[in-house]
């Protein structure tokens, strides 16, 4: 087995997987694969983010070598901002990894942040980061949904049950979705298994607040005390003469 390494992905030739695990051994395997003549289209998938990987299959091993080496450097999340040359300073704080960049707000934000303690720019960063804390759960379920949605596009688009399928991943029903999915082709089945449960995970964990309920007309109404006396305003909307086409 091949070693593992941060990164992950997975190819498929046609609806068949060849090979999942760090992108050099992928490559390498869907190389051999792509060797044969009678084989359909190799992709290749990032298994955190969904997309596929633009790969060129036909040159030497050490040319793939090195565009694996190129796409991890992209796919790498980058952590540290690029600074700015000493010559070359402009605003912010670039010692401190601060960046200036352009930010358009309304007349009446720009008033707000001029009255906060240290100026716009600190408090733009507080919320931020507060922003960033607060919805750090949402964002993680957001992410691996739509990684889900993007291999699921790509590979079954044209499964039966696949817009059900997908409405059930954005909707946190794991049972609906591995019922829809159940009659894919299998390395496909699998594969949208493992990278929607991610998803379902963030939901499992109760990390993600759920979505509102929702109700029929009936469950409202059963929830209704009609011994109570009807309010003047609702009295007065109800006795008022129709205008249009209202149902009597």
């Amino acid at each position: 087995m091949n070693p593992s390494s941060t990164a992950s992905y997975t190819a498929f030739a046609g609806r068949r997987q060849i090979a999942s695990g760090d992108l050099r051994y992928v490559v390498r395997k869907a190389q051999n694969s792509n060797i044969l003549c009678d084989q359909p289209p190799v992709l290749i998938f990032n298994d955190i983010t969904g997309e596929v990987v633009d790969v060129d299959l036909r040159g030497a091993p050490q040319e793939l070598s090195h565009q694996s080496t190129g796409v991890e450097n992209d796919a790498a999340p980058k952590t540290e901002p690029t600074l700015p040359d000493a010559g070359a300073r402009g605003p912010g704080r670039p010692k401190l990894g601060v960046v200036a960049r352009e930010v358009t707000l309304l007349p009446r934000h720009w008033e707000w942040l001029a009255t906060q303690p240290g100026g716009a720019s600190v408090a733009l960063r507080k919320l931020v980061e507060q922003a960033r804390r607060a919805n750090q759960s949402r964002d993680r379920l957001r992410l691996a949904q739509e990684a889900a949605y993007r291999f699921l596009s790509a590979m079954a688009g044209n499964e039966p049950g696949f817009e059900e399928a997908t409405r059930a991943l954005f909707a946190g029903n794991r049972e609906r979705f591995a019922k829809l999915v159940a009659p894919w082709p299998v390395d496909v089945r699998d594969h949208a298994r493992k990278v929607a449960g991610r998803a379902f995970e963030s939901l499992d964990a109760g990390h993600v607040p759920q979505t509102k309920p929702c109700y029929t007309l009936d469950e409202l109404l059963a929830t209704c005390d009609y011994s109570q006396p009807i309010p003047p305003e609702d009295r007065e909307w109800v006795d008022a003469p129709t205008v249009g086409c209202e149902l009597p």
